[in-house]
């Protein structure tokens, strides 16, 4: 393992000293920009009367979509998503006109002054009406299948079948989209909260009439993304950079809270059904799965997506027949967007789901059910049903180490005699396992590059591709750089994300930040450091191999220099002290259409016991404990590593609790703020909360041999609902079929159905 050191802003977060854009000096004469939202969820705009809010108080300029110069698009996928509604509005908050302003609050109040003419149509909002209307993205289900499954299961000694509708979930970042635009010579300089800043750059350039080199986006930190900043910011960028080139002054925009949760996507939720099949032994034979995603009325990133979880409805285990059928729904809703996980999440829910049910059925303990089917971890190796194989499987030893480590076989025996004795209060164990593929599913996003800086007093600056919002890729990448020049990490110095320094970069996203942008770093400073060898050898007159960089000293044959002398040295000498990396995932291939081929460098695994407790009369519960051990490779940096998964299980578990989103029978979200939609508080944290490191590198030649840690432990959040039906199940002899996510209302409901109440 590297060592642990904290995150890089750490001193600037604790002390409120980090500065966010919004926390940005604005140039005088910035103006502010707001805009007016849609009331209606599916109707024609049959007239918009603009003159109210251009006679607000400090209203400059007011736009709708036929005052846009070029490109009315905002969308990440090839279908387009206008900026500004053109003649339909398509779900409420859905923007419809742009408000200028001299300050954020005359844009906001402007906003709410038009007065907008609409002939309603019918709204989709359900998956029901969805699908009996026939509105989808594509012609129709994608079906990807190994085997059949339909024989499978016709000979199969046990079988479970059900239907789980899985939540979505507001992404809740601290810091909600904002951006600013400032007029250039020849072109626009761009500030954004934004995972993919040449995605805002493209959109940017695309919107102004200009090339892509007119538009430099800059990006120091957010206060958390989560996947909702991936595509979702396009609208904020676009609309100042407009606005800025219209007036030719600054332009800045943030959404307000409610805003930002009205107008923004969230995670897609599911409705998933399920046939699953084991022989006698308890050995999966076959399953099939139909999942019906609500994507919201524009593509955005659901088609990829949901191939997410039709890639991870296996998850741990080995089904020798799997077919898995995927609808893509189009409703009159927020445009549903990246969350962590993308879609595999709900994929990996779906058969954990379908593996309780499966267990309550044949009468086998949960875990050994589970035990039997995963994957096998030597070879011959088995393969997924999109065909690759499973060659770094250490679940079977993981799991071993986590039951003892959890005593999990102790306290399964204490909880079944506790719920033996108590009525009102049952408790809940489970023990979830989690297999998580490395890699964007769209094979050229898996690129990255890096510029690196040795400067003649020794100091090293460093930028990539990638993107801070807290989850410490920065310091990572400037432990990568120290790693290779043997200097301690305080010497490293990383800039802000900057197109202009780092061209054509894909999205901090598919937990593929640190494995990219390091592999990066690490290819440009190994450059710097080649040339310094070469340099040296020639010098002293001594080979390469004599040549080492360890603890700030540079060796060269029985010969010792600090650092900063070779740095100065070689600067005298005109040796050049910078260059660019560069580094593409190789092994990957992927044919999404046939769904066959290798979409991921490697997996990365994990498992997670939660221990809960259900009030039988009231539905609250608690999570009381929670046991992780978690296959980070040989992790960067343990710290941040263990943060990081903390983090995710609570809010994985958040999504599958207390997390529940409402839409009115007219289409609009009632659960839109802190008040009425509520993410897990610190209270809510499992009061023992064990989280180790599975101390193993990776098998592929990753950064240093570690591995993704940002997606993968949200599953462990799984094993909280799982413990949760186990409680429930601990009421009755019937199946207690809980929903997620899993309120007091849905656990309550489900305690009833346990115990065959009408």
């Amino acid at each position: 393992m590297s060592a642990s050191q904290p995150h890089d802003s750490a001193r600037l977060h604790v002390t409120g000293q980090a500065r966010y854009l919004d926390d940005m000096p604005t140039p005088e004469g910035t103006l502010h920009l707001a805009f007016g939202l849609s009331t209606e969820a599916s109707a024609t705009i049959d007239a918009l009367d603009l003159d109210p809010v251009r006679q607000s108080p400090g209203v400059l300029h007011v736009l709708c979509a036929s005052d846009l110069p070029f490109a009315n698009d905002a969308s990440p996928a090839p279908q387009p998503e206008p900026v500004l509604a053109e003649g339909e509005a398509h779900y409420i908050g859905q923007p419809i006109f742009l408000v200028i302003a001299n300050s954020h609050r005359a844009a906001r109040i402007a906003a709410r002054k038009a007065r907008v003419s609409y002939t309603p149509r019918p709204a989709i909002l359900t998956l029901d009406e969805a699908l009996a209307a026939g509105s989808r993205f594509e012609n129709g289900p994608v079906i990807w299948a190994r085997g059949d499954a339909e024989t499978a299961l016709a000979q199969a000694t046990h079988i479970a079948e059900g239907t789980l509708e899985v939540g979505g979930q507001e992404h809740f970042y601290l810091e909600g989209q904002a951006a600013l635009a400032l007029p250039a010579d020849e072109g626009m300089v761009i500030h954004c909260s934004s995972q993919h800043p040449t995605e805002i750059q493209h959109k940017v350039a695309e919107a102004l009439g200009l090339h892509m080199h007119d538009v430099r986006v800059e990006m120091r930190r957010m206060g958390g993304g989560f996947g909702g900043k991936e595509s979702q910011g396009s609208h904020l960028a676009i609309a100042c950079a407009v606005a800025a080139r219209l007036t030719g002054r600054p332009c800045k925009m943030r959404y307000d809270r409610d805003d930002d949760m009205v107008i923004t996507g969230k995670r897609h939720d599911f409705r998933i059904h399920y046939r699953i099949g084991a022989d006698a032994e308890g050995r999966v034979l076959g399953a099939d799965f139909v999942q019906l995603g609500r994507c919201g009325w524009s593509p955005d990133l659901s088609l990829p997506v949901c191939d997410r979880a039709m890639l991870h409805s296996d998850n741990a285990y080995f089904i020798p027949a799997l077919r898995v059928e995927s609808h893509r729904l189009r409703t009159n809703t927020q445009s549903n967007t990246a969350f962590r996980g993308f879609g595999g999440p709900q994929g990996i829910l779906g058969v954990e789901r379908a593996m309780e049910h499966l267990a309550q059925v044949s009468g086998l303990d949960p875990l050994e059910l589970r035990r039997r089917n995963l994957y096998r971890a030597e070879a011959p190796f088995q393969s997924t049903h999109y065909g690759q194989p499973v060659e770094d499987c250490i679940l079977p030893e993981l799991m071993a180490e986590l039951e003892k480590s959890a005593d999990y076989t102790a306290r399964r025996v204490e909880i079944d005699a506790w719920n033996s004795n108590n009525r009102t209060i049952k408790r809940g164990l489970a023990l979830s396992p989690v297999k998580f593929g490395i890699s964007f599913t769209l094979t050229h996003l898996n690129q990255a590059g890096a510029l690196v800086h040795l400067y003649s007093d020794g100091s090293i600056s460093i930028n990539h591709g990638g993107t801070e919002m807290g989850q410490g890729l920065h310091q990572k990448c400037c432990q990568v750089a120290a790693r290779v020049f043997g200097v301690e990490a305080e010497r490293v110095r990383i800039t802000a994300t900057d197109t202009s320094k780092v061209p054509n970069t894909s999205a901090t996203a598919a937990s593929s930040g640190a494995d990219m942008n390091g592999m990066a770093v690490k290819a440009a400073c190994e450059t710097i450091r080649a040339r310094l060898v070469d340099f040296l050898a020639a010098r002293e007159g001594c080979s390469a191999s004599e040549i080492t960089f360890e603890a700030g000293k540079v060796r060269a044959g029985t010969r010792s220099f600090a650092f900063e002398q070779i740095a100065k040295e070689a600067y005298l000498a005109r040796v050049s002290l910078s260059s660019t990396g560069f580094y593409a995932t190789p092994k990957i291939s992927w044919d999404r259409v046939k769904g066959q081929g290798r979409p991921f460098f490697y997996f990365a695994y994990g498992a997670a016991v939660t221990e809960v407790a259900i009030d039988t009369l009231t539905g609250e519960n608690r999570i009381l404990r929670c046991d992780i051990v978690h296959d980070a490779g040989a992790s960067l940096n343990p710290a941040l590593d263990i943060g990081q998964i903390e983090g995710a299980y609570v809010q994985g578990a958040g999504w599958l609790t207390t997390e529940e989103l409402v839409w009115n029978d007219r289409g609009a979200l009632t659960t839109h703020a802190p008040s009425t939609y509520k993410i897990p508080a610190c209270s809510d944290r499992p009061r023992i909360f064990n989280v180790r490191l599975w101390d193993a590198p990776n098998r592929e030649e990753t950064i240093f041999r570690s591995k993704a840690v940002g997606e993968p432990p949200f599953m462990h959040g799984i094993s909280a609902f799982l413990a949760l039906h186990d409680a429930c199940a601990a009421c009755g002899p019937h199946w207690p079929d809980l929903r997620a996510p899993a309120t007091p209302e849905a656990v309550l409901a489900a305690v009833h159905r346990a115990r065959g109440d009408a």
